[in-house]
């Protein structure tokens, strides 16, 4: 099997992510400090959830890029109410200035862009399939499959 694949006890998978995600009001606070701080919580935070790894991460001023592998034991949604959740509080607890920029405590914008791709090719898919071949079955009209019913029935 491919490297590119990982494994868990009833799948082979390639869950790679692009995830993006801004403050709220796209306002420029992820500067100097606090973005040398999120960088370490974010890996922190990631690093606490079993099989999810960091590919690239880039924290700009208004923004949060990351490339991570997600199993898929793990749903993205969970993954990203979990950081981003976890990441305002900490962020809000250590920097208090940010509380009157951000009232309701709510640092984070609401959506989320999210990228997932998959590309194989016919050699990988015969791999993984581990040279089962499946029978291709004959497609029956409506009509069809229900004459056949019928027939065995009586």
């Amino acid at each position: 099997m491919s490297k590119r694949f990982r494994r868990l006890s009833h799948t082979i998978y390639e869950c790679k992510y692009h995830l993006i995600f801004c403050p709220k009001y796209r306002r420029r606070i992820l500067k100097d400090e606090i973005r040398e701080y999120a960088r370490r919580e974010i890996e922190n935070l990631l690093r606490q959830k079993e099989g999810i790894e960091i590919i690239q991460m880039n924290v700009q001023s208004d923004h949060v890029h990351l490339v991570v592998w997600i199993p898929p034991k793990y749903s993205i949604s969970e993954v990203m109410g979990y950081l981003k959740g976890k990441l305002a509080i900490r962020i809000f607890q250590r920097y208090e200035k940010l509380g009157k920029q951000f009232w309701g405590r709510h640092l984070w914008g609401r959506g989320l862009p999210v990228s997932a791709r998959l590309e194989l090719t016919s050699s990988e898919s015969a791999s993984m399939s581990n040279g089962k071949r499946t029978k291709k079955r004959k497609s029956r009209s409506y009509k069809e499959t229900y004459s056949v019913r019928m027939k065995a029935s009586q």
